[in-house]
Order: C-alpha cells, then sequence, then structure tokens
C-alpha cells in the first residue's frame, strides 16, 4: 500500500527536499505551500497553495485530499531580524501565527485520521534558535522553542496510538529562508558550528526519511538536531 504524506513548505528548502527524498522511497507526497506550483511541474497535481495559518483552509484541504499517514511541517518564516525592543506586536503575531499556529493546525487537521488507522509519523521542523535562542531572531527563536515543546506534549497524548511525533532541530541549512536573514546575524550563527559550515536540505530529508518510516518504532516526542556539533543539549 503507498503511503500518503503531506509536507508544508514543500517547493522549496527543507519542504522541497523532503519531498524529493520521500518520493523516492515510492511515497504519495502532497505540498502544501504560500506559493502556487511552477508552470510546468510534474507534480502540480498534488500541490496545494494555503495559508497554513488559515486554520479553515488547512481542514479543508484535509477533508479534500483524505488520510494521509505522514506529515512533515517544513513550512516557516524567519520573523523581525532586528533587537526585541525594536520588534512589533504584528511582526510577532505573523511569526506564531505560522511557525506555531500552522504547525497546531496541520496536526489538528491530519492526525486524528493516523490514529484512527493506528499509524502514522509526524515530524516538525524547529531550529537549534529554538534551544540556544539566537540574538535579534527573538521571534523566531521563541516560536521554535515552542515547536520544540509542542513536539513533546503531543508526543506524549499520542504515545500509545501508533502515532509518533518528533522534531528535528537543524542548525543553518543552506535553504532560501536562511539567504533572507540578515548577513551578520548568519555568519554569527554559522560560526557556532564546530564543523564551520552550513547543512545540505538533502542532509535534513534524509534524516526525515528515516523519522516517517517503520525503522523507528520507540522514540516519540524526541529532539533530533541536526547542527554539525552546534547542539550542547
Amino acid at each position: 500500500m503507498t503511503r500518503t504524506a503531506i509536507v508544508t513548505g514543500g517547493l522549496s528548502g527543507l519542504g522541497a527536499a523532503t519531498a524529493e527524498r520521500l518520493r523516492a522511497d515510492g511515497i504519495r507526497v502532497i505540498t502544501l505551500d504560500l506559493a502556487p506550483a511552477p508552470e510546468g511541474d510534474a507534480h502540480a497535481a498534488d500541490h496545494r497553495q494555503l495559508d497554513i495559518s488559515d486554520d479553515a483552509a488547512v481542514a479543508a484541504v484535509a477533508a479534500e485530499v483524505g488520510p494521509a499517514d505522514i506529515l512533515v511541517n517544513c513550512a516557516g518564516i524567519v520573523g523581525p531580524n532586528k533587537p526585541l525592543i525594536e520588534t512589533t506586536a504584528d511582526e510577532w503575531r505573523r511569526t506564531v501565527d505560522v511557525n506555531v499556529m500552522g504547525t497546531v493546525a496541520t496536526i489538528r487537521a491530519f492526525a486524528p485520521g493516523m490514529v484512527a488507522r493506528g499509524w502514522g509519523r509526524i515530524v516538525n521542523v524547529a531550529s537549534m534558535a529554538g534551544k540556544d535562542g539566537n540574538p535579534n531572531l527573538a521571534a523566531y527563536s521563541a516560536t521554535k522553542g515552542a515547536v520544540i515543546a509542542l513536539t513533546k506534549s503531543v508526543g506524549k497524548e499520542l504515545a500509545q496510538t501508533g502515532v509518533l511525533v518528533n522534531v528535528i532541530a537543524p542548525a543553518v541549512i543552506d535553504t532560501p529562508m536562511n539567504a533572507k536573514t540578515d548577513p551578520a546575524v548568519l555568519q554569527y550563527i554559522t560560526d557556532l558550528i564546530p564543523m564551520k559550515r552550513v547543512g545540505r536540505p538533502e542532509e535534513f530529508a534524509e534524516l526525515v526519511a528515516f523519522l516517517t518510516s517503520d525503522r523507528v518504532s520507540f522514540s516519540t516526542g524526541a529532539v533530533y538536531d541536526l547542527s554539525g556539533g552546534r547542539a550542547t543539549y
């Protein structure tokens, strides 16, 4: 039986790499993204354009596409790149809406079907910023810390259902989102990595492929660091 995966933020960066890797395993991947599918995209029929912070839109897509076995929450935004005291409430709300509430919306939409069938894999995407806190990225760091705590909570809630919920905390990965980060901030967080390089999207996708497979059976609510040695706890 072919499994179905939902990948948010699936048209670029970590999401695109994840979609490609899961398809290589014969999994049907439905991508959700704020952007439309590019013209001529071979997988356009399996793409849905939406804002994941729109709870009603996510619920509608879930009803349309039907049951999913795998959910990978890659969609996210950097939010304001400046000192906390210069940020606005609206900037915080938008960052929380996408990074936290978008993740909540997709879990609420797709997890019940997984529970009903007795098998499922959910992988959320946090960041090393959610553990360490990056200067001038307070909103981003706070939301990624929330995603880690959210994953631990839901992992415990679903621990006896056959649905495993884990989270990846990457350091800097070479993605379009990080290309928009202030160069000084990007250099600072890259210098924190003992390997002295940024990660590659395919390295992230390989970890996702493992966490969404039958090879994982006794891990839930766990944080998987992908940090080139940066992680200290």
